[in-house]
């Protein structure tokens, strides 16, 4: 499918590590997310009924993001594509988790899971 929805680096602060530090302090995570879906009814029209609101899909994802703590990104990431997979119009989700301050005793610039899902692994 060519057509594509992007959210790039959507932030929010959660208690998400196996650490005891992790589920004390909290930590910021950065989220991208790549849906794929038909745009064309939604463009042809000019109707954002007939695509997915972005800003209400943001929303739904800060919740999961802040809410119940979990030990692994890679839990964290598979809730959040199941999130984007709810709309019955996305074929397929792509799930980046970025964990830019992670518990780790070396310089590194980023520590990222990606999912991607389809439609029809569900």
């Amino acid at each position: 499918m060519a057509d594509r929805i992007t959210l790039k680096g959507l932030r929010a602060r959660g208690r998400h590590g196996v650490l005891p530090a992790e589920r004390a302090e909290g930590q910021d995570f950065l989220v991208d997310v790549a849906l794929d879906l038909d745009l064309s009814a939604a463009a042809k029209d000019d109707d954002l009924t007939k695509t997915v609101d972005y800003g209400v899909l943001a929303g739904r994802l800060v919740q999961v993001i802040t809410g119940e703590p979990v030990d692994l990104i890679e839990t964290l990431a598979d809730r959040l594509v199941e999130v984007c997979l709810e709309d019955e119009r996305v074929q397929t989700a792509t799930v980046t988790v970025h964990k830019p301050h992670a518990p780790i005793p070396h310089e590194f610039a980023d520590v990222a899971v990606r999912l991607r899902r389809g439609r029809a692994e569900r």
